[in-house]
């Protein structure tokens, strides 16, 4: 229940919840009205029977009972002796017949009673009430009557208004509350959809704060001075990495012409190469910074103003460096141009190429193109990367495989400097199992519009 529960969307629960507590309470008032409205009824009924009763007692006390009692309305009253013999009645009751028996006229003494309007030749049923009374000549009953099936036809109407009224006015309610809340929460849904556009390009990428003076308003205050300090959390450290990169580019620079140095005069040869790998690494790890750095500060020009790159050029230009370390097929199909420079198509590809190469033997490329969006598709027969591990894999200095030693692993920057490249240009990236067996990266970019229009092919099968 409470997993269903959380499925629902905020408005629909807040509709449900109060629906829910309108629905009992409409219940208990309509169950308090209706009981409220028969009790009044039936003590109407008692207090009039008790009125006319007082009136008969009066005349009995005063010995000027007449044979034939007058009565207003519908009631039926009768005078009985100790005998149950008739001593007189109104006009439309039996003047012979006890309308009681011995028993039910000892309960219509305790309290009223039902009985049949059958033996009045009447078609309701009656509440009957008795009364005991000594006189002179002996104890006499009042026994006063009202026919009550009007009041059970009133009860009975009211109960079915009740019954098909009280879901007519929860419906209506739903209708009423499902708009009313709906525009309650549209700041919030507005809130929500700026903030899943939010990209951190700038300052003007904030949240728009509603007009009303509310929590909402004040919630859209907090979000974008929480952004602010973001923003400046995230320029700090940019900062702080590019200025690092840069810095560290000197003394690398400098190792790098002592080993030569070395190198050429033959002091300490036996430990240079060594030496040569790891300030190699640095270097490209220390240029990696420096790529990262730049593109989350949204360094370089807008996708319109980048030019174009041609797909199996770059490609070509790309596999040439590293023919000579992973087998690399390119697949026929379309020769489209996108809208990023030709170096930074080269970067990219550069760097699925070297994550290939460090786990598999085969790497396979194939381009296609839908509409206005190009797809580079680089598939490999390596171990692959579980899902669960995907996009994680996109994360600065992710190394999914904790065992691998440093010399055949990279520092874990390729993936997240091939997405964010991508990304500034309008495109994404996203990893899939391949065909051949191991990892499929789709590289999907914009045509350039001024480019080469080929039909698009189905390359990447």
């Amino acid at each position: 229940m409470t997993r269903i529960w959380g499925r629902w969307s905020l408005r629909a629960r807040l509709m449900s919840v109060g629906l829910l507590g309108l629905a009992v309470a409409l219940v208990i008032g309509s169950i308090g009205l209706y009981a409220a409205l028969s009790i009044e009824n039936l003590r109407r009924v008692d207090r009039a029977a008790q009125a006319t009763t007082n009136e008969v007692v009066d005349l009995l006390r005063a010995d000027r009972l007449p044979q034939t009692l007058p009565v207003s309305g519908v009631e039926i009253i009768q005078v009985v002796d100790d005998r149950r013999r008739v001593v007189s009645a109104s006009a439309n009751a039996d003047q012979l017949t006890s309308l009681l028996d011995a028993t039910e006229l000892v309960r219509a003494e305790r309290g009223p009673v039902t009985v049949s309007g059958t033996r009045l030749g009447l078609d309701s049923r009656l509440r009957v009430r008795a009364t005991s009374v000594a006189t002179r000549r002996g104890s006499m009953a009042v026994v006063v009557a009202e026919p009550v099936d009007d009041l059970t036809q009133s009860s009975r109407v009211l109960r079915l208004v009740l019954l098909l009224g009280d879901p007519v006015i929860l419906v209506l309610l739903a209708l009423i509350a499902w708009r009313v809340i709906g525009a309650a929460l549209r700041p919030v849904e507005s809130l929500r959809a700026a903030a899943e556009g939010i990209s951190g390009s700038g300052r003007d990428d904030r949240l728009p704060v509603p007009a009303s003076d509310d929590e909402i308003h004040a919630l859209a205050v907090t979000l974008n001075s929480m952004l602010d300090r973001l923003d400046r959390a995230h320029g700090r450290e940019l900062g702080f990495v590019a200025d690092a990169a840069h810095e560290l580019r000197s003394p690398l620079a400098s190792m790098r012409m002592q080993i030569d140095v070395a190198r050429r005069v033959g002091d300490g040869s036996e430990g240079l190469d060594d030496l040569d790998l790891e300030v190699t690494r640095m270097t490209a790890l220390v240029d990696d910074l420096l790529t990262i750095a730049r593109l989350a500060a949204g360094g370089g020009d807008a996708p319109d103003g980048v030019g174009s790159a041609n797909v199996r050029r770059e490609v070509a230009r790309a596999a040439s460096t590293w023919s000579s370390t992973v087998r690399i097929e390119v697949r026929p199909g379309p020769d489209p141009n996108v809208d990023i420079r030709p170096e930074e198509l080269v970067r990219v590809l550069d760097n699925l190429f070297a994550n290939a190469a460090r786990h598999a033997a085969n790497v396979r490329v194939a381009v296609d193109r839908h509409g206005d969006q190009v797809t580079v598709y680089v598939d490999d027969d390596g171990p692959g990367i579980a899902p669960g591990d995907r996009e994680r894999a996109f994360d600065r200095f992710t190394r999914l495989d904790e065992s691998r030693a440093r010399v055949s692993g990279g520092a874990g920057l390729g993936l997240a400097i091939v997405r964010a490249t991508v990304r500034a240009r309008g495109g994404d990236v996203c990893l899939e199992d391949s065909p051949i067996g191991g990892l499929r990266v789709a590289v999907v970019l914009p045509a350039h519009a001024t480019g080469p229009s080929p039909d698009a092919g189905s390359a990447a099968t």
